[in-house]
């Protein structure tokens, strides 16, 4: 089994308990990311990785949702999540890299802690950036590279034992290389000094 397959059955087998997971993550760490991020989606929203749909209650009630996910196990919880929430959202299987959808499909692509788990990073960005519609907007929130040092440091080290074991990155920054696709950086943020970061960026007209 490569790398890859790992990951892929590594979250597969976590879908249950991903949501316990994240909410202690999410009080200590990520708090308030998902809201900065789904408060500025509009229109037809790609969100890429939905997972167990933990960012459904979260969007604008006029926006029309698509989700796409690798895990089936991930989007069971999400479909009935978005059931109990009486919301209508497309959910379907896909890779992150090969998006199954033609350009310019979208008005908004959202990736929430996604990114940190896609084998190549800029690929996934590039098929984002593919979908959107001109004048369309990216919204990202992940674990980054941190600027503090001793933070860094840990980062470093904990990716050595996540990487092997479920595909994770932790010293990643997908803002250069949003930067270098030719979108237009509207506002960004970093707290937990610096390692996590919040990016809207629009796709020129």
């Amino acid at each position: 089994m490569n790398r890859d397959q790992r990951s892929a059955a590594f979250w597969q087998k976590e879908a249950r308990g991903y949501d316990a997971m994240m909410a202690v993550a999410e009080r200590r760490f990520f708090a308030g990311a998902r809201e900065w991020v789904c408060s500025r989606a509009v229109g037809d929203v790609l969100e890429v990785g939905v997972g167990t749909g933990l960012n459904l209650p979260l969007y604008p009630p006029e926006v029309q949702l698509t989700g796409m996910d690798r895990s089936g196990a991930m989007l069971a919880i999400a479909r009935q999540r978005a059931a109990s929430l009486g919301r209508e959202v497309a959910l379907m299987e896909g890779d992150a890299m090969t998006l199954d959808f033609p350009d310019s499909t979208f008005d908004t692509v959202v990736s929430t802690y996604t990114l940190c788990c896609v084998p190549d990073e800029r690929r996934g960005l590039q098929e984002c950036v593919r979908v959107l519609r001109p004048g369309g907007r990216l919204l990202l929130a992940d674990h980054v590279v941190a600027t503090n040092p001793l933070l860094k440091v840990g980062e470093y080290l904990l990716q050595a034992v996540t990487v092997p074991l479920q595909g994770e990155w932790f010293t990643r920054r997908p803002l250069p290389m949003v930067r270098d696709l030719g979108l237009e950086i509207v506002e960004t943020e970093r707290t937990l000094h610096g390692a996590i970061e919040r990016v809207h960026a629009r796709r020129p007209d």
